[in-house]
């Protein structure tokens, strides 16, 4: 397996084809007749919907169910844990001078890291070789704001910024763990998912996010493991400050969200590949599968002579879509490389 997601691209754009690798997830645990809180936190049937996914859909690659609670919930943060919707992290008081605290958990020692891990040693076992296993973890910012509050967050960037980035600093020393327990268990590719970080500036993008994600990208490439970051949302005045901090691949959101993909290229150095980004709601969910067709056709046009580039979906895509349009998704992708 190539240690660098560039190289495997070009690889696969010399067979004249593209990776295909939607962000499945939700739609496997229909396959399953289960639900989603139940993949969740079930090892066993959590595999058992991702095994379903790859006999559906043949992805190049496959990640587990995208969750942003496993580390705020490792560091102490309550729960919410809906049967058909993601876990989720409710507002809830904290106050700096529980850092301290912070400080003394151990994250590698919670149940919920290690079912995550569990699933991706299961996963890595039980898939063809050359299929890449890929897992999640939450980026510094956003796990600081899980934890604090987005609003507080935000506004402690400016009137706390040595608190908050006491917090960054805890934040990345146990999303390092987390990693390094998930390259262990078979891990081919680290994402790294940064959505609250959408809301800052390019300073304090810098200041508060880029600065904790070079340290996990060096964790990662340390470990000949490429590292990919995912921001949702219009990331347009972002795009410069994401891609200077070395990480292998940019996987950006949809054209609703103002990411016209194709153009990001001339943002990028050309050793960085591009990830994304056909609309999970409007075209996935919402879309026919002659739609979907059609902005893929486009967006492979878009992209036409440039290797580094991965066919994805902007986002996980939703429970409710439906198993022909994520089908129309991967024949498309196929059949128009």
């Amino acid at each position: 397996m190539p240690t660098h997601l560039l190289e495997l691209t070009n690889r696969t754009y010399e067979q004249k084809r593209r990776l295909v690798v939607p962000l499945l997830g939700f739609p496997g645990v229909r396959l399953c007749n289960t639900s989603i809180k139940i993949a969740q936190q079930n090892v066993n049937m959590h595999v058992r919907v991702l095994e379903a996914l790859y006999r559906e859909f043949k992805p190049d690659a496959l990640f587990p169910l995208m969750d942003l609670s496993v580390e705020a919930n490792a560091l102490g943060r309550y729960v919410d844990f809906p049967t058909d919707d993601s876990s989720t992290v409710p507002a809830q008081p904290f106050d700096f001078e529980e850092l301290n605290q912070l400080e003394a958990v151990d994250l590698d020692g919670d149940g919920r890291v290690w079912a995550y891990a569990e699933t991706v040693r299961k996963m890595r076992q039980r898939l063809p070789s050359d299929v890449l296993m890929g897992a999640y973890v939450t980026g510094p910012y956003t796990l600081a704001a899980l934890i604090n509050g987005a609003e507080n967050t935000a506004l402690a960037t400016l009137t706390r910024p040595d608190e908050l980035r006491q917090l960054c600093e805890i934040a990345t020393d146990n999303i390092s763990k987390y990693v390094q327990r998930l390259i262990s268990a078979g891990a081919d590719m680290i994402c790294i998912l940064e959505p609250s970080a959408v809301m800052l500036g390019p300073n304090e993008f810098e200041a508060f996010s880029a600065r904790y994600i070079r340290k996990l990208a060096t964790v990662c490439q340390d470990r000949n493991t490429p590292v990919i970051l995912h921001i949702c949302g219009d990331t347009r005045h972002l795009i410069p400050s994401m891609a200077a901090i070395g990480v292998d691949a940019l996987s950006l959101d949809s054209p609703a969200n103002g990411i016209n993909l194709p153009s990001i290229l001339e943002q990028v150095n050309p050793s960085t590949v591009l990830i994304g980004n056909v609309d999970p709601v409007q075209e996935i969910v919402q879309g026919t599968p002659e739609s979907i067709r059609e902005a893929v056709q486009t967006l492979l046009e878009g992209f036409a002579g440039k290797p580094n580039f991965i066919l994805s979906t902007g986002c996980d895509i939703p429970l409710e879509a439906s198993l022909e349009n994520i089908h129309s998704f991967m024949k498309a992708g196929r059949c128009c490389s």
